[in-house]
């Protein structure tokens, strides 16, 4: 379907943005009205960041999946809604028009029903990357459940720690999910995690690979059992719970700057306004094209570019199983020539690795369908925002550098394709709505064009997190206190003389690896549960695949004999308490840290080692033992 919003010129970008900075609630309510609602909003906005407390369409009433699903059926029934491929190529794709995904989802949200799930439970989804994924996710939204996807890669205890925190009764998995040549046994890993969850109700097991699993009777269900369940009772209709327009929709962990991850909570009204807003108008969206993201559906890149916000617009998504390059480098390649796909949304780390392989696997690949190409996750670099101008948009097609977070919902700052313009490395301009702000150290705000500083926003949009579960002075502390009335995004940013927005880093206590926010402290802990660890500290590098390594400095309480036997073994207890993402790129044994008289860890001073400018670490004299950095300097990997 098209919609009256979307941007077609520069001219109309201008002219969107100047109302909808001007007239915020009069810009939203225009752009809110083109969706499906049960009861239409009393009042648009209100706010204050101060508390934090957002509101959006207040008293506004509506179901997610009735704009996702039931309003195409009549014209676009027979539409594919999804396109799967497999993670082998001797497996066959399945394509999931609009009508038969609207069917499994009303199908298995019965289900869900059945076992006991009401409206407003906590749901944990820990899946592959198969369509009964976004099926789970769409029947939650549908009676009303919050679900909360946990990316497959996550280990037992991180699991735990997040079933804890939202109390989820409720879990959906797989028996093992394909990536690569490896199969995960996701089953498993629930299991080991459930032993310190006994307040889990139920767990719906989808068959995916035949990995032998436990089955613990009262508890564990096969899904393909409860679906006949339903087939036996006619496959009774189940109509979308009305929602609340901030009634929650789902809940997503996120790493910060302490050990524990944060459940980021998004809104049902303004998430599904500003998701759809976003693809629209960012990839230029046309009915009948096919959005390849190529993003895991457990980060939010997955949530709102291959669910929520392709299916709001009517659109197709092309969901893919397995990885970028197996079974060997060509295959997104031959993906996008396989299903004619228009637009190819992907990380600039997947971009670096697929560069390692030369253009060999690109011989006789067509990718004439392309139309758009996207980058996620980080920074892109210019060698790498060229090649893939270059080799596979053949400098012919508008490559959109997307800027956005977890906590944001949707893309905030980026060119839109074709539109307005485009810079390497940039991710350019902030979309209507969005109003940025450089603010120095102190909160200040920097002024004009070539200035740096640290990025925040000063006016709310539709898919701004809401809280974090649980623990809203988390929320306030996290992303509102550090600057007055502002959301902090923790991310410093360069302003060109054009006023091009370029995205220089995390400035807080969390690093971006292959686009996964990891928290410091998180990887500490996990560093520090190793016996024989007294103290660590990690801290970001340069990495020429993933964009940020992860560079771990680790005091023993005796410096190891076999120093590559021990660094393994941190290695997988790291894997273990958070899982393989968080694994540092390089272990240090050291005998002290640089801390302040105070004990403060100086991380300036360890980055900077990391970095290799071990010549300008600046004033060490103020240090409790100056003489530590001239040790770990010589010992530098």
């Amino acid at each position: 379907m098209s919609f009256s919003f979307q941007i077609r010129s520069y001219e109309e970008y201008k002219r969107a943005y100047a109302k909808s900075v001007a007239q915020p609630e009069e810009f939203w309510s225009e752009v809110a009205a083109q969706f499906s609602w049960r009861k239409k909003w009393d009042k648009v906005l209100e706010w204050d960041f101060r508390k934090p407390d957002v509101k959006w369409f207040i008293n506004g009433k509506l179901n997610i999946t009735e704009n996702c699903l039931d309003r195409h059926l009549q014209a676009r029934g027979d539409v594919p809604a999804i396109i799967w491929e497999p993670n082998g190529k001797d497996e066959p794709h399945r394509v999931i028009t609009y009508d038969e995904l609207h069917f499994k989802v009303n199908q298995f949200a019965q289900v869900l029903r059945n076992n006991g799930v009401c409206k407003g439970d906590r749901v944990c989804i820990y899946m592959g990357m198969i369509p009964e994924l976004p099926i789970a996710m769409l029947a939650c939204a549908r009676m009303g459940a919050i679900h909360s996807v946990v990316f497959g890669g996550f280990s037992a205890q991180s699991i735990s720690d997040r079933l804890q925190d939202a109390q989820a009764e409720f879990i959906i998995t797989c028996d093992g999910a394909y990536r690569g040549a490896k199969a995960i046994p996701l089953k498993n890993v629930i299991d080991d995690a459930l032993v310190s969850c006994p307040f889990v109700k139920t767990v719906i097991v989808y068959e995916r690979t035949k990995t032998p699993v436990s089955m613990i009777k009262g508890r564990d269900k096969w899904w393909h059992d409860e679906i006949s369940k339903v087939e036996t009772q006619g496959n009774p209709a189940m109509p979308a719970e009305e929602m609340d327009a901030e009634d929650p929709l789902f809940i997503l962990y996120t790493s910060g700057s302490t050990g524990k991850p944060k459940g980021v909570v998004h809104s049902s009204a303004g998430y599904m306004v500003y998701a759809t807003y976003s693809f629209v108008n960012v990839f230029q969206y046309t009915p009948g094209d096919i959005h390849f993201c190529t993003a895991d559906i457990g980060w939010i890149t997955g949530h709102t570019y291959i669910v929520y916000g392709v299916l709001c617009a009517g659109g197709t998504s092309l969901m893919y199983e397995g990885l970028p390059t197996w079974p060997d480098a060509g295959r997104l390649w031959d993906i996008v020539d396989k299903h004619k796909a228009h637009i190819l949304y992907t990380a600039p780390t997947a971009i670096r690795s697929l560069m390692g392989y030369g253009l060999a696997p690109l011989e006789r690949k067509k990718l004439d369908s392309l139309k758009v190409l996207g980058t996620v996750g980080e920074p892109i670099n210019e060698e790498a925002w060229h090649w893939y101008d270059e080799h596979i948009g053949k400098k012919r097609l508008p490559i959109v550098d997307t800027w956005w977070q977890t906590e944001n919902g949707g893309i905030l700052i980026s060119n839109l394709a074709g539109v307005t313009p485009a810079k390497p490395s940039y991710a350019t301009l902030p979309l209507p709505g969005i109003q940025p702000v450089i603010v120095d150290e102190q909160g200040k705000e920097i002024t004009g064009n070539n200035v740096s500083g640290n990025l925040c926003i000063r006016f709310p949009w539709p898919s701004i997190i809401r809280t974090t579960y649980g623990d809203h002075e988390r929320c306030r502390l996290n992303y509102f206190a550090t600057y007055d009335n502002m959301y902090f995004t923790g991310d410093g940013c360069y302003r060109d003389e054009n006023g091009y927005y370029r995205i220089t880093g995390r400035v807080d206590d969390v690093l971006n690896v292959s686009g996964h926010r990891i928290g410091t402290a998180e990887v500490e802990n996990a560093i520090n549960m190793h016996t024989g660890v007294l103290e660590s500290a990690v801290v970001g590098y340069p990495h020429g695949l993933k964009g940020q390594g992860i560079y771990a400095y680790v005091i023993m309480d005796k410096m190891p004999e076999d120093m590559v036997l021990m660094q393994a073994d941190i290695l997988q207890t790291v894997t273990r308490v958070i899982g393989p993402i968080a694994r540092p790129d390089k272990i240090q044994f050291v005998t002290g840290l640089p801390k302040t008289r105070s004990g403060k860890i100086m991380r300036r001073i360890l980055r900077k080692i990391a970095e290799g400018e071990i010549d300008n670490l600046g004033d060490t004299s103020t240090l409790l033992d100056p003489a530590v950095v001239d040790e770990i300097k010589t010992r530098k990997i």
